[in-house]
């Protein structure tokens, strides 16, 4: 949405006044605005503008103690508590890796950064946003963090210009599923002598595929397309299983990761819940139009994902067994995926 569009900020403070109910994000929705120009709008009213480079929010971050890390999507809420530690700067790529907090970050994506103090809960955050002011990352503080760090961060990271209007880009449509039938041949040659999951982006990019057409045209045994009720069943069944899996959440800027058990579900509405301690996770069902069993060879043998889509093409979120030193869990996911309905759909030819 262009900034002529928006309402005034003293317009868009009344109102999330009047509705203090509402997340931001959903007061954002109401106005027809992006998150981000919600927040500018009260950019000296709690609301600080920061540098919004990872270097800058990262070395914040790891200033402040247990936080709540928040990486979303339009379906998809990821939230994990822990500390943020060793850091890996990068200018394509960067990334935060410990055992509680995992994150690949893709600096261009981040444009607009903030710290928000509101009045209530909760109380203090940093809030990244990309070049159309859609959410990309939130560092939300909890009564243990580091408060006595809040105010030297907030003039160290503060930049010159507190205007509460954004110059913000349109937003970029979602990528649709992108295949090549005359390629498949080919896709199916590559596929089988690849050596390591990450790989395959090169792979569909040299063939001027993306991840979506390349499940559609691939077939088994690369494949198998499941049912939308797939998600909520592999979900059932890892709670209480002690199957360690992957949860991966992403959008364009930030992807996080999960990795350990999922034993609590609470679903509420269309929304299935993941409500464990120290990770949340907050799934809309309804927006999942495909989901996907991918097999992809790793020199250290076969691995198995689950990965849901919404029905622009979009990634939801992706989930794998989990291997690391305590055990090995990709041959118990990989079984219970196996049991998982299949679609009532043809893979193209």
């Amino acid at each position: 949405m262009a900034v002529t569009d928006t309402p005034s900020p003293e317009t868009i403070r009344a109102f999330r006044a009047e509705n203090p109910q509402m997340r931001p994000r959903d007061q954002a929705d109401a106005l027809g605005l992006p998150e981000a120009a919600l927040i500018a709008a009260s950019c000296g009213n709690g609301v600080t503008r920061i540098k919004a480079h990872p270097d800058a929010v990262m070395g914040a971050a790891q200033a402040l103690g247990e936080v709540m890390a928040l990486t979303r999507n339009a379906a998809c809420v990821h939230e994990k508590i822990g500390e943020y530690a060793n850091y890996h700067s990068g200018d394509h790529a960067a990334m935060i890796l410990n055992e509680a907090i995992d994150l690949r970050i893709f600096p261009a994506h981040w444009c607009h950064a903030f710290m928000v103090e509101t009045e209530t809960g909760p109380r203090r955050s940093l809030q990244v946003f990309d070049a159309a002011g859609d959410a990309v990352h939130k560092i939300i503080l909890r009564d243990g963090s580091h408060h006595g760090a809040w105010e030297g961060l907030r003039a160290s990271l503060a930049l010159p210009d507190q205007g509460q209007v954004l110059a913000l880009a349109p937003r970029k449509p979602t990528e649709a599923a992108k295949a090549r039938p005359d390629k498949a041949e080919a896709l199916r040659a590559e596929w089988r002598r690849m050596t390591d999951t990450h790989q395959f982006l090169r792979l569909t990019s040299k063939l001027r595929m993306n991840r979506l057409g390349a499940y559609r045209i691939a077939g088994a045994p690369f494949v198998r397309a499941l049912a939308p009720d797939a998600v909520d069943d592999m979900l059932n069944t890892l709670a209480g299983s002690g199957i360690a899996v992957m949860v991966f959440v992403g959008n364009r800027g930030c992807i996080q990761i999960h990795s350990g058990p999922v034993n609590t579900l609470k679903p509420m509405g269309p929304w299935q819940n993941v409500m464990d301690p120290g990770f949340n996770l907050h799934l809309r069902r309804d927006h999942i139009a495909e989901v996907w069993a991918v097999e992809k060879q790793t020199r250290e043998g076969p691995t198995t994902s689950v990965e849901a889509f919404d029905a622009e093409g979009g990634l939801i979120f992706q989930v794998f067994g989990l291997r690391k030193e305590t055990g090995d869990h990709r041959a118990d996911f990989a079984a219970m995926v196996e049991g998982l309905p299949d679609a009532d759909m043809a893979v193209d030819a």
